[in-house]
């Protein structure tokens, strides 16, 4: 299975620019660009991600109380998803890791290789 549909959550707007374009123009993927929990819980039943790529530092709802809101829907339970974070310490990574993460991106990140990045770690974790 290809992935083809994309969730991204990110409060940063120039961040979530740069994700966008390296994600559908780059990478041809069909993307929902969320700028807030609260916007991906709203939309994200209605769009069926195959993917979340999903911010750790957010106002009002950080990633962790997002990912716990997401995994409410019952369409959304088993979700792939992937943080992306500036901190990235082991103990942190292992946290994200323990709530379900398939894997975790260390901003800044490489934008020319994000669709590959995502496409990679998707595909390990159908084949989980």
């Amino acid at each position: 299975m290809t992935l083809q549909r994309v969730m991204h959550v990110e409060d940063d707007e120039s961040i979530r620019t740069v994700a966008e374009i390296a994600l559908t123009d780059v990478a041809g993927f069909t993307l929902l660009s969320c700028d807030s929990g609260q916007s991906a819980l709203a939309q994200a039943e209605a769009f069926a991600p195959q993917l979340i790529l999903l911010d750790v530092m957010m106002p009002q709802m950080d990633g962790l109380q997002t990912l716990a809101a997401l995994r409410q829907l019952p369409s959304l339970r088993t979700t792939p998803v992937v943080f992306m974070t500036a901190k990235i310490q082991q103990a942190e990574k292992q946290r994200y890791l323990d709530v379900g993460a398939i894997g975790i991106i260390e901003k800044p990140f490489e934008p020319m290789l994000l669709g590959d990045m995502l496409s990679e770690l998707y595909q390990q974790s159908i084949a989980s």
